[in-house]
């Protein structure tokens, strides 16, 4: 079984304008909803691609209720935890020529509503995949990732996939997560430098691989990724062309086509194809690509 978690989960309201005035009444041209959270869009990608997996993370209130009602696919389990008080964030993307998002806080997660969590985590076994992914809400502790692995490295054979960033990426690293994926600008916030070209690239992957990752990701934006693998292997990769229409989720659709890419071939070039397929395809596309959308653009690939 494939694992997501989501701590935080949101409903996305995204309202496009001619333009954005503070101060004044402004009239939408369009409105959108989409379900958000990194976990979530890992989760449709999953599902997207044949992949069962089991969605995990807390919601509250009535936003809670439309988020559970509302996200999944035939390939998705949703095992959410009801929080007893507030309600699941909704964040506001206001598109006027420039993108302005205003992000909510999230309810409060309380201890025992964690524990419950850790509980669920119980049930990993050999051979399941665990992603994690984002920031941790400030109203969780700060060492749940730690927690988690903690508790999951007891297992044997269990992928973990870590997509977060500074001290919270480098603080699981000691439990040596399958694949992490920082962007060139994380890379050179970690080590304090100025990450430009190739080899730099190449050279701070390889230390985070020394630190205890196993497969690291790095996007390079326009210039497309590179994969450093297990076995040493550097493996590099352009972008998909297209005209993109939305940013938000394409790094988790990435995370997701490079598991299911390693899932159904353990080829690390393979799963590097897929997943740049799945960013790109999502890139392209309103809101989480499509299968449709997503086979169309692993032929520039293939």
């Amino acid at each position: 079984m494939i694992y997501t978690l989501t701590l935080n989960p949101s409903i996305d309201y995204v309202v496009f304008l001619d333009k954005f005035e503070a101060g004044i009444t402004n009239r939408t041209t369009g409105e959108e909803i989409y379900f958000g959270g990194k976990g979530i869009n890992v989760s449709l990608i999953l599902s997207e691609l044949s992949l069962k997996n089991t969605a995990l993370g807390f919601i509250a209130g009535f936003t809670g209720d439309a988020i559970k009602k509302g996200f999944g696919g035939e390939n998705i389990i949703p095992d959410f935890i009801k929080l007893k008080s507030g309600n699941s964030r909704i964040n506001v993307k206001i598109k006027a020529g420039t993108e302005t998002e205003i992000n909510g806080q999230g309810p409060k997660i309380e201890a025992e509503e964690l524990e419950k969590l850790i509980k669920k985590l119980e049930n990993v076994k050999p051979g399941d995949t665990v992603i994690l992914s984002g920031s941790i809400p400030n109203t969780c502790p700060s060492d749940i990732y730690e927690r988690i692995l903690k508790l999951i490295s007891k297992t044997e054979d269990v992928r973990v996939i870590v997509d977060a960033t500074g001290e919270l990426l480098v603080k699981t690293l000691k439990y040596k997560p399958f694949l992490i994926k920082p962007n060139r600008q994380e890379l050179s916030e970690l080590f304090g430098v100025s990450v430009e070209t190739a080899e730099d690239t190449e050279k701070y992957a390889r230390k985070l691989i020394e630190m205890g990752a196993k497969n690291v990701l790095v996007s390079l934006g326009g210039e497309g990724a590179m994969l450093i693998d297990e076995t040493g292997k550097r493996h590099t990769i352009g972008t998909a062309n297209g005209k993109v229409l939305n940013t938000v989720g394409s790094g988790d659709s990435m995370v997701a086509g490079f598991v299911a890419g390693y899932e159904q071939t353990k080829d690390y070039g393979y799963a590097l194809k897929l997943g740049t397929a799945c960013g790109g395809a999502t890139a392209f596309s309103k809101g989480i690509a499509d299968r449709e959308t997503i086979d169309k653009v692993l032929k520039q690939f293939i």
